[in-house]
This record gives structure tokens, sequence and C-alpha cells, in this order.
């Protein structure tokens, strides 16, 4: 698509309330995370994993980076891919989100020009970790992660953001299951028992 855009999943985080490491709960017997490869691997882009335990995610096949600021945050994850990445720009997607949308992520992609970050809004909430951002974030939230500031949609005052509008996405997929993240055990069981969409 373009050698400008790189993919990292971000599979770092503390999953306090699945209360297990989401990157390999199964669903429809493969793991979160094989699912989001799958959609993500269409776009022929480089992929990058983060993640604090890399011997387990070595049997992807794609190269694995440790956060740089361990600990801190969704925002530290998300300076961790951009930092590590070799590209101006960077989509990030969370390793709990099986239903992505491979034409949403290329209109994000798409949308990349003169913006710093470009973040799909969902009732009225940015998606930070389906979104898309340029190396000129890391500055500004390394800034933020010193001070403290580690809400997500705080950071995106600082820098110049492109958000993407509910009606837009719903063009790509109309009932925004892209979005939904596998984050506890009701929603992975209401999944497995056939209520909600298809792997």
């Amino acid at each position: 698509m373009n050698e400008s855009v790189s993919i990292a999943i971000l599979a770092g985080g503390q999953s306090t309330r699945m209360g297990q490491d989401k990157s390999f709960v199964e669903l429809r017997g493969k793991p979160l995370i094989a699912h989001v490869i799958k959609r993500v691997s269409e776009l022929s882009l480089p992929v990058i994993i983060i993640a604090n335990r890399l011997d387990a995610y070595q049997v992807f096949g794609l190269p694995l980076f440790t956060d740089v600021l361990p600990d801190r945050s969704s925002l530290a994850g998300l300076y961790s891919a951009i930092h590590y990445s070799r590209t101006e720009y960077t989509l990030c997607v969370a390793c709990d989100m099986p239903f992505l949308n491979v034409s949403i992520l290329e209109k994000l992609i798409s949308l990349r020009a003169g913006y710093d970050a470009v973040v799909p809004i969902i009732n009225q909430h940015p998606q930070g970790l389906h979104a898309v951002y340029r190396k000129t974030c890391l500055e500004p939230m390394l800034r933020e992660i010193q001070q403290n500031h580690l809400r997500i949609r705080d950071f995106y005052a600082l820098v110049k953001t492109h958000y993407v509008d509910e009606t837009v996405l719903r063009q790509y997929d109309p009932e925004l299951k892209s979005f939904m993240n596998v984050n506890t055990p009701e929603i992975l069981e209401k999944l497995k028992s056939g209520a909600g969409p298809s792997a």
C-alpha cells in the first residue's frame, strides 16, 4: 500500500478484566491475536508486536519488542509501537480485536497525509488502539507520560489529529463490529455461544 506505513499489534496490557493474557484466549479455535494477525496481514504491510513476554509470541514469527516504559499505560504502549516502528506512520491495533475490518484500516491509512494522528470516533469516544500515528507523536507522548498524564484521548489535543466520524466508519462496517474488544470472560462466552460476528 505504502512504504511509509507499518502495523503494530499492542499485546502488552495487563488483561485484568479477562483474568488471563487476552492474546492467547481462544476464539473459534485460534488465539485472539491470531485473528488480528490474519486481518492485518491482508494489508501487506510490515507487522510488529509489542508485548511483555516475548517468548510466548515467538510462535507468530513477527518482530517482537517490549515496552520502552513498562507498566505505564496504553499510552506508553502506543509510544513503544511508534518508537520501534521503522516507518513514518504506524497503524496501531489492540490484540483483542478479532473482527478488524480491512477496508476501515485502509481508509484510516489513506487519510494520514498532513496529520499526526488519524483516530476513529465511536459514541464520541476516540478509538486510540485502532488508529494511525506519525513519528511526530513521539515527543509529545513522552512528555505526557513523564508528567503522568496517561489518558490517550487527552493526548490528541497536543497534535494535529484527524477524527474519523462514525458515519464514515459505518459505510464499511454498518454495525461497527470491527471495534469490538474481547476483553472480558462475558464477551468471550457470548461470542463462543454464537452471539456475535464471525471471525
